[in-house]
């Protein structure tokens, strides 16, 4: 995560308080003790905790956004692969907090619920990063097959202690080569997670 971004710290301390108290731990109290910031300007600036996992979400985004390069070369699936792993680096700072909003994440509809169009916006823009079309029905639904994806390899990616997060990218690699059959059998895809300018041409057609 971007320690220059001006809500970096804040961030922190929610993920901080998570690890510490759980998702329905987090209070306007103890995040401000954490961060530092009135816990009235907090209460006002986010009157729903969810708003702000909804910057959080955002901040991440953006960081891999920047980093992306214009006309990087690769299959569209390897880009997409480079692309979630430096997603996957946006998140460290806040790995013990993730991991404990995960396994509640599981067990919470409510929550898993409220999340989705967090994830679901965060993977149109990481589809959009890797060079590969998330506008129209089909873009939605490649996002939100990606966000199966990145749910999956989070939840693997936060139990992952080895120093080259082996065990991440073979999840990784392995979620987007079953994310690739399915999208393929759906007809969301050409081949290797690119959109299948036929298909789409005949759709249209």
């Amino acid at each position: 995560m971007d320690m220059q971004h001006p809500d970096a710290k804040l961030i922190e301390a929610l993920f901080r308080v998570i690890a510490a108290h759980g998702w329905r731990g987090v209070t306007p109290g103890r995040l401000a003790a954490e961060s530092g910031i009135p816990a009235g300007e907090l209460t006002r600036r986010f009157p729903s905790r969810l708003g702000l996992l909804r910057l959080f979400g955002e901040q991440v985004t953006d960081e891999v956004v920047a980093g992306t390069l214009p006309d990087q070369g690769g299959t569209p699936r390897d880009r997409l692969f480079d692309v979630l792993m430096r997603g996957l680096d946006a998140l460290a700072p806040c790995k013990a907090g993730l991991k404990r909003l995960m396994v509640e994440m599981y067990t919470d509809a409510v929550l898993a619920g409220a999340l989705a169009p967090v994830f679901q916006r965060s993977m149109e823009r990481m589809l959009d990063a890797a060079g590969i079309e998330s506008g129209g029905i089909k873009g939605r639904l490649r996002a939100a097959g990606l966000s199966l994806v990145w749910i999956r390899v989070v939840n693997v990616w936060s139990k992952d202690e080895s120093e080259e997060l082996g065990p991440t990218m073979a999840a990784l690699d392995r979620a987007l080569e079953r994310a690739e059959q399915a999208a393929r059998s759906f007809g969301l895809i050409g081949g290797d997670l690119s959109p299948s300018p036929v298909a789409e041409d005949s759709t249209a057609a």
